[in-house]
């Protein structure tokens, strides 16, 4: 990977930057948009065409790598810029050149996919990576994926998605946040909420295949199924936090009878409404990975590790813990996290490090159960 003042290279992808807006250490984001399509275009009829519509588009660098390394056969990029659009132009002439179907505009995001559904154009992948919260973008971004087709979003309203803003977070998603240790993945949750409810509206279904954050933006690719799968309901519901001995808890919208008290007695915060299913599709990943060229890889070091992780945590059970919280609750520095997790698969539940955040892990062990067993192990005693 290179990079200068104008010019920067990523894979098999060159492109100008100008003076907007670029980080390259989104990298592994751009890298996973390119082996989902790769992905999807196993499943497509080489006589159909392979669409993709980058709706925010910058200088061009996702776009241009779709076509020239994910097999599209048209990409639709568009910057809200007007001033951006020749530099836009440029850096995907060599798709045009290659003979695919190429279109650049400038339009504001919303008045560009109000144009899709009048026109009724639908595309493999929509990639939707902007700034702020992007939930009011979602009905209309669903209208322009086919079905079976992939939706990318990506929202960096880290402060209402954290529960560190309130009020915007009832504004923006609908919902009650109360910030909380494992913040990342309540802000995933919350975002596959909020697209799930606009899927459903619409009478559709949809399947997460990747969530994952650095901490400052907070990416979700979904597929998106003509209606929703059996019970898919019940993945929305609340989650409870208590903040005085670190459980976590939740319960299915569909089946709410109130989330209660803690164990320890006290109240916990609530958040919520917020997806309780799965976050990755680690078959379909494993399926995506294996399309890797040894030879010539597409993904960097850094998305290769990452991937690794979400690969090895499917995001259930839908509670994560932190580590940290953990040594809090005992009063000291908490037991290491393979030991603690050796120790609770030893009795019997299921435990995991999470893929989402670093220290942080999920089990379906009771909570009080989970802490007599960190207990011990801070101890030096054995749980064998």
């Amino acid at each position: 990977m290179q990079a200068n003042h104008s010019h920067y290279c990523e894979a098999g992808a060159s492109v100008e930057l100008g003076s907007g807006f670029f980080r390259a250490d989104s990298r592994p984001a751009r890298d996973f948009g390119v082996l989902l399509l790769r992905w999807l275009a196993q499943g497509t009829a080489a006589s159909q065409p392979l669409t993709v519509l980058d709706g925010l588009a910058g200088c061009g660098i996702r776009g241009l790598r779709y076509g020239l390394e994910a097999g599209a056969t048209a990409v639709w990029a568009n910057d809200a810029d007007p001033d951006r659009l020749p530099l836009l132009t440029k850096n995907l002439a060599p798709l045009r050149a290659q003979g695919l179907s190429l279109n650049c505009t400038a339009l504001t995001i919303q008045k560009l996919l109000a144009q899709l559904l009048l026109e009724e154009r639908r595309f493999d992948l929509v990639d939707l990576d902007g700034f702020g919260a992007a939930t009011a973008l979602v009905p209309a971004a669903l209208e322009a994926v086919r079905f079976g087709g992939i939706l990318y979003l990506a929202s960096s309203d880290g402060r209402s998605f954290t529960g560190h803003d309130r009020a915007a977070a009832v504004r923006r998603l609908g919902a009650a946040v109360r910030a909380q240790p494992c913040s990342w993945e309540l802000a995933l949750r919350l975002q596959l909420g909020a697209i799930a409810r606009a899927a459903w509206s619409l009478g559709r279904g949809v399947e997460p295949l990747l969530s994952f954050s650095e901490g400052r933006t907070f990416r979700t690719a979904v597929r998106v199924s003509r209606q929703p799968a059996a019970a898919e309901e019940l993945q929305l519901g609340l989650q409870a936090y208590c903040h005085r001995c670190g459980n976590h808890w939740g319960q299915p919208l569909l089946r709410w009878k109130g989330l209660g008290a803690c164990s320890c007695g006290a109240e916990p915060v609530l958040s919520g409404p917020l997806w309780r299913g799965p976050l990755q599709a680690p078959a379909l990943l494993q399926e995506a990975l294996s399309l890797e060229d040894p030879q010539r890889p597409l993904l960097a070091p850094a998305a290769q590790r990452l991937l690794l992780r979400l690969l090895a945590d499917d995001g259930l059970p839908p509670e994560a813990s932190a580590l940290a919280d953990l040594g809090r609750q005992l009063g000291g520095g908490p037991p290491p996290l393979a030991a603690l997790l050796g120790a609770l698969r030893q009795a019997g539940w299921r435990a995991s490090a999470s893929g989402v955040q670093a220290q942080q892990f999920r089990s379906d062990a009771p909570w009080p159960e989970l802490l007599a067993t960190a207990a011990r192990l801070q101890s030096g005693g054995s749980d064998g």
